[in-house]
């Protein structure tokens, strides 16, 4: 699709020196984190958008916000966070597009009613 190649585990693995594993499970963990989020808090503020779809594009732009602005405050507390390479406006795209689509999955999958 043209869009860069991303390894958010990676970077946090490389990020803190340890293993590509314990990459995969903070990024888990942080996804589960923001499903809950979504569950018990976004959804209810949601509560005048009929759409699931529209739910899980609004839910993943929140995402991504707080997603980056993690990454600034990691970044300025260790300078030795690789920095991304490339069109900075192409790689936040390509974030936003792939938090979107984690937001709409989310949406279509979580059920705060049933919780």
């Amino acid at each position: 699709m043209g869009l860069p190649k991303m390894n958010p585990p990676q970077m946090m693995a490389s990020t803190m020196e340890t293993s590509i594993i314990v990459g995969w499970i903070i990024h888990l963990m942080i996804g589960i984190i923001f499903a809950l989020i979504y569950a018990y808090l976004i959804f209810k503020l949601l509560t005048k958008v009929s759409s699931t779809f529209v739910k899980g594009i609004i839910f993943g732009i929140i995402a991504f916000v707080i997603g980056e602005i993690g990454m600034l405050l990691m970044g300025a507390m260790m300078p030795e966070m690789p920095m991304p390479q490339g069109n900075m406006i192409v790689i936040a795209s390509a974030g936003l597009i792939g938090h979107i689509i984690f937001g709409i999955v989310v949406a279509y999958i979580v059920k705060p009613k049933a919780i």
